[in-house]
């Protein structure tokens, strides 16, 4: 039977110096939570460390990175940051209380109807014959859409899951049954 660990992380703390620019790396705080990670994880067998494209989840898996050096790492497009809006078929699956502020997601975050992160999902969501641990280094909504999945949850209830910087959540695939939360947005190593 395989088991399948997927280790998700929200990428360190961003400069603020540097605004809300997609492109931004990490503050000197971001860079010492993603050292507390890397200590943490330096002894799990990982297969691979996917990352975002983005600057802060880039900085956040090179430092990481120095404390898993035989582990392989990419960036991937799969964990990039979005945030999953209904089309208008699937608004009424959302609580009104949140259209006006999914209408104001900018054109380059939105994932109409979760298409890209339903298909990370099916990517990272596998088993095999053998028990594989990923890290995946990635952003809150991201994270949030993985438990949401998780739990069986309905659709919107990613909006709200709130990761911390440098957090830790851990969920299982099991080849015979559904998905476990293992852990969610474990600061214990911060």
């Amino acid at each position: 039977m395989g088991r399948t660990w997927l280790y998700l992380v929200r990428h360190g703390e961003q400069d603020a110096a540097s605004g809300h620019r997609s492109d931004a790396g990490l503050s000197h705080l971001g860079r010492e939570q993603a050292d507390r990670l890397g200590r943490r994880l330096q002894t799990v067998p990982f297969a691979t460390l996917h990352h975002s494209p983005l600057a802060r989840a880039t900085e956040t898996a090179d430092v990481v990175a120095t404390h898993l050096p035989q582990v392989p790492r990419h960036p991937c497009d799969l964990v990039a940051d979005r945030t999953p809006v209904p089309s208008v078929g699937q608004r009424g699956h959302y609580p009104h209380r949140w259209h006006a502020w999914l209408d104001g997601i900018p054109d380059d975050e939105r994932d109409e109807d979760a298409a890209a992160l339903q298909a990370a999902v099916a990517h990272f969501g596998v088993t095999g014959d053998a028990e594989r641990h990923e890290l995946l280094i990635t952003h809150n909504f991201v994270i949030g859409w993985f438990v949401r999945h998780a739990l069986d949850a309905p659709t919107w209830r990613w909006i709200g899951l709130n990761q911390a910087n440098c957090a830790l959540t851990i969920v299982q695939w099991h080849s015979d049954r559904p998905p476990t939360l293992i852990s969610f947005n474990d600061t214990g190593h911060l």
